[in-house]
């Protein structure tokens, strides 16, 4: 079974990471979720980082808001990709969508929309489905369902301009 962490930088995060949660679940990805912050417990997260590979973890998803450089201190002690959420707080979240996205040269972090657990889920079962066949299979799955949707909502809003 393909094993994802989710790190959040505090607590007060897990609210917005909930559909994170529940989108690697519904694809069947084993997920640790931790709380670790960049600044407060630096040395905690630089072992997760180092560890995160021989604990089975195949990808990284961080989560922070205001400087947001959890997932930057985890990509520069491990080479398992990371993906970056930034977190709304200040700014309306600029400065986090910033710190997460704008790494040096040698240290990417994969970054999604700010408070976009949904899509950090998704990308992370993406880069696991190189490996685990059953995901480009759920993946193909949830595209069809989601144009599914989309072509129901089309029907919806033709038939109300027509009624008008």
């Amino acid at each position: 079974m393909p094993k994802a962490a989710l790190i959040m930088g505090s607590d007060s995060d897990f609210d917005k990471l909930k559909g994170c949660v529940s989108k690697l679940k519904e694809f069947k990805i084993d997920i640790d979720v931790n709380v670790i912050s960049a600044h407060r417990t630096p040395d905690k997260a630089a072992e997760f980082a180092k560890n995160a590979e021989a604990n089975g973890i195949e990808v990284i998803i961080c989560a922070a808001g205001m400087a947001a450089h959890l997932a930057g201190v985890i990509a520069a002690h491990t080479i398992v990709p990371v993906i970056g959420i930034p977190i709304k707080s200040t700014f309306d979240g600029m400065d986090a969508l910033l710190a997460t996205v704008q790494m040096p040269p040698g240290i990417p972090v994969a970054t999604v929309g700010v408070d976009n657990g949904t899509n950090a889920a998704i990308l992370a079962a993406e880069m696991l489905a190189l490996k685990y066949d059953y995901l480009k299979t759920a993946l193909t799955d949830a595209k069809i369902k989601m144009a599914e949707g989309v072509a129901k909502k089309d029907e919806k809003i033709k038939k109300a301009v027509e009624e008008m």
